[in-house]
């Protein structure tokens, strides 16, 4: 990675993406954030932009005059939990907007500018393999695994890596939020949440040199959640 580097990154308002803003922040990073809500975020090697990701236009004009990248982190996201029977189409709708499409439109709009040896990661949930309750959430999920995969097989040749990080139950305000009332988190069998900041390290690491031959991958923090 050249001295140098942007960033941008989706959902930094809160949760995991302000977390991997934060942590690329105090690695030198410049981080252009992407939100509804402008986050808490003072640095001056910060600067925000409103983006509604269920809004194509918003999407691909928060990034239409951004210049060279080296890295797009995906991190925005919500939960709306749901068993079969009692699904509203229009929370899976919702939630293909901002997990899978947005980044789609994203990374489409950004990959002519991201530098050779640049990075495309995703922030997924270990929920990809399906668990009872959260079908749609899920569903999008593992789309994210889809996108990875294809587009690192692209991105070869440039040595551009694609990967998933895949979060179990995380110390986040989703956590709280009443649309996911009825599935609530378990705790994982290390005994406690995931931090933010656990996950903005793996996701940091995947961004430096020493990961430069880990493509197309999901990788899991659980803290045992899935064993």
């Amino acid at each position: 990675m050249p001295a140098d580097r942007t960033a941008v990154i989706s959902g930094v308002s809160s949760g995991i993406g302000r977390a991997i803003a934060a942590h690329l922040l105090a690695d030198g990073w410049t981080v252009i954030g992407l939100s509804r809500r402008q986050p808490d975020l003072s640095a001056q090697r910060f600067s925000w932009r409103h983006c509604d990701l269920t809004h194509p236009r918003s999407t691909e004009g928060a990034v239409s005059d951004i210049g060279t990248v080296q890295a797009l982190i995906h991190a925005a996201g919500f939960q709306v939990s749901g068993r079969l029977g009692a699904l509203d189409p229009d929370d899976g709708t919702h939630m293909y907007a901002v997990h899978v499409d947005a980044a789609i439109r994203l990374a489409n709009s950004l990959v002519d500018r991201i530098t050779a040896g640049g990075r495309i990661l995703l922030i997924g949930s270990r929920t990809a393999v399906g668990v009872a309750g959260k079908s749609q959430y899920a569903a999008t999920k593992a789309a994210l695994r889809a996108l990875a995969r294809s587009w690192a097989t692209e991105l070869a040749p440039r040595r551009i890596t694609v990967n998933v990080i895949e979060p179990g139950p995380t110390e986040t305000a989703m956590l709280t939020d009443p649309a996911r009332a009825t599935t609530p988190p378990v705790t994982p069998p290390l005994g406690r949440l995931i931090h933010p900041e656990e996950v903005a390290a793996l996701a940091h690491y995947l961004l430096t040199d020493n990961s430069a031959m880990i493509t197309g991958q999901h990788l899991t923090i659980c803290g045992g959640a899935s064993l």
